[in-house]
């Protein structure tokens, strides 16, 4: 049986977006403090007993979230063809904090965006 190590760090920024063809009060323009945490797989631990550091985790993603915190997500280029909704953000998370951080033994895993502290969604890929 292999090792696995499961570590994440949560984070948050405030952004503003709009659902269109949503049928209710989500179609107009509206803010949330969305809450993001990210999950990081490693197969193994370096010689100081560490998959990864938690500052390259927390570094690397408010690298990404700087640009979302405090705009208006459905007019950002990566979210024209789809709504900014929690699982959208959390797929746009993923791909982009997997590019940055994936390597051998270390692996994005999943991220959950919450919009409130009673809602969110996670992705993942298998």
């Amino acid at each position: 049986m292999s090792e696995v190590y499961e570590l994440y760090v949560k984070t948050n920024f405030s952004a503003a977006h709009r659902l269109k063809g949503y049928p209710g009060d989500c179609a107009q323009v509206h803010g949330h403090n969305w809450n993001i945490e990210v999950f990081v797989k490693c197969k193994k631990l370096n010689e100081i007993g560490l998959g990864i550091d938690f500052r390259e985790i927390k570094q690397v993603t408010q690298d990404v979230l700087r640009d979302l915190d405090h705009v208006n997500l459905s007019e950002l280029p990566m979210f024209q063809d789809v709504n900014p909704s929690s699982e959208n953000i959390a797929k746009f998370l993923y791909k982009e904090l997997s590019r940055a951080i994936n390597s051998d033994g270390v692996n994005i895993s999943k991220v959950k965006v919450s919009e409130t502290h009673n809602a969110g969604s996670f992705y993942w890929e298998e």
